[in-house]
């Protein structure tokens, strides 16, 4: 099998995995070295310049022992198998580099032989990239459940981020479809990296104070930092019956315990036929959405995960966000006025985030805030409006201020597009190398059509056209301003004659 149609096989495969994130990290260009990572280096994602970083996203091998339920590369399936040897994957990734296909690399991998056996081939891969290319760029790889800790940190010195999935959100869903896995495993490496991270950083924050007097010798080989863009995770949602609420908490459990910088949700998606899968086709992405939603309200807005969702309630509300659904329960504290309020307030008042909410602390020192301010600052008023007065006065008139009235006004379905998953038309990942874009070829234009086209407009008595010439083109203005008039050269040259 050639490279190609490895390719094609191994990229097709990764893209049931969506823990694809930001690197968080600024690495710059180094002479005789290759690639650099520019606060950005996601699949898809714009760096601060409005570049589009890319990743080359691909499994090391689809190949696996273990059988999961979920999975369309368990064992028992029978699909086209294949792997990269290391320097194939190597090669190619640099390849696509330097025609300015890619700008990363999302490395993971089936489990072939053994968790060790594979981390192996994968640090290898990394290996090559990083010591015989010199390569700077951005690298992803996902750490295999089971490897062993010297594996782990060798991998982690090699990569820019590290992700384990914990695939499901509770043990006895694990041993129900993934029976070959368990929390101990996947935990394992979690920690480990977490103590890691910080053990690099304590180490390095300390090298760089100087705490003699006597010059230091500094080594002669740096060596490299350990996951410096932290770690991720991600969960399958809709396989098993665990609710909204379990799933938040065991998120808001992983950001505290393991300091993880992302918590991912993939809607489950039907790709086998077993009967401990759900019966029903539905994907609920709707439901993923809203879990993102929460999910950015503890991370960024401050909230607590019983402030957003609690045991009476284990689901949340498909028909309005979470934010918006925690102020009609809280009317109590609403509307608040803009001029005054403090940033964990306005951080709680639908329409504004976290962006508009620094906007008005800086704004409001200079000036009264109204509704012009308001939207000129960014906010989406139309939201804002029913929680906030603005320098007393309130902007939601006209609408029932109670819990009712105002879910009338704010909910409304998610407009996720007509594309990828929503369309059922394909599962949305990074661009496939192999898809065939038609390109509309140019129209020929005759002769007699250009004449047409490009044929003056006639002289007309058209007082508009009289007064703004310029908008009938120059020979329409040549007309309208009467023969030309001789150059000095001609008018010289027929004097002498």
């Amino acid at each position: 099998m050639d490279i190609a149609d490895k390719l094609e096989i191994l990229a097709d495969a990764a893209k049931y995995d969506v823990a694809c994130t930001s690197s968080g990290i600024d690495r710059d260009a180094q002479k005789g070295k290759l690639g650099n990572t520019l606060a950005a280096g996601i699949c898809h994602s714009f760096s601060a310049d409005g570049r589009c970083i890319t990743l080359l996203k691909v499994l090391m091998t689809n190949v696996c022992v273990y059988d999961c339920a979920y999975c369309v590369n368990r064992c028992s399936n029978e699909i086209a198998r294949a792997a990269f040897k290391p320097r194939e994957l190597a090669d190619l990734t640099i390849g696509f580099y330097r025609r300015n296909y890619v700008e990363g690399l999302f490395l993971s991998s089936g489990v072939i032989k053994s968790p060790d056996y594979t981390t192996e081939l994968m640090i290898e891969t990394l290996e090559i990239l990083r010591f015989e290319h010199a390569f700077r760029g951005y690298i992803h790889a996902k750490a295999v459940p089971g490897t062993s800790p010297e594996l782990v940190d060798q991998l982690g010195h090699l990569a820019d981020r590290m992700s384990v999935n914990m695939e499901l959100p509770s043990q006895k869903s694990l041993q129900l479809l993934a029976p070959e896995k368990n929390k101990q495993n996947i935990l394992a490496p979690m920690k480990q990296i977490k103590e890691n991270i910080a053990e690099d950083k304590d180490t390095r924050a300390i090298m760089r104070k100087c705490t003699t007097y006597m010059a230091e010798s500094k080594p002669k080989k740096k060596t490299r930092a350990f996951v410096p863009a932290g770690q991720s995770t991600q969960m399958i949602i809709g396989a098993t019956p665990e609710s909204d609420y379990h799933i938040l908490n065991l998120s808001a459990s992983l950001y505290r315990t393991l300091s993880l910088k992302r918590v991912f949700f993939s809607a489950y998606l039907p790709v086998n036929d077993d009967r401990r899968l759900p019966s029903a086709d539905a994907i609920e992405l709707n439901r993923e959405h809203r879990l993102y939603q929460a999910d950015w309200l503890l991370r960024f807005y401050r909230f607590d995960v019983n402030e957003i969702i609690d045991e009476e309630h284990p689901f949340l509300d498909p028909m309005l966000d979470p934010k918006a659904n925690w102020a009609i329960n809280n009317l109590d504290r609403f509307p608040v006025e803009v001029n005054t309020a403090s940033y964990e307030m306005l951080l709680r008042v639908p329409g504004i985030g976290v962006r508009g909410a620094k906007s008005i602390m800086r704004a409001r020192k200079r000036s009264t805030l109204r509704e012009p301010e308001l939207r000129k600052l960014g906010i989406a008023y139309k939201r804002a409006r029913y929680f906030i007065t603005c320098n007393g006065s309130y902007g939601g008139t006209g609408a029932d201020f109670s819990r009712e009235g105002l879910r009338a006004q704010l909910a409304a379905p998610i407009k996720g597009g007509s594309h990828g998953r929503r369309a059922d038309k394909a599962i949305p990942g990074q661009l496939s190398l192999f898809e065939q874009t038609e390109v509309p070829k140019p129209k020929i234009m005759r002769p007699q059509e250009y004449r047409t086209l490009h044929e003056p407009p006639a002289v007309t008595n058209d007082p508009l056209a009289a007064s703004l010439p310029e908008w009938f083109g120059a020979s329409a203005s040549a007309q309208l301003r009467g023969p030309a008039r001789p150059s000095r050269e001609k008018v010289l040259i027929g004097t002498c004659a």
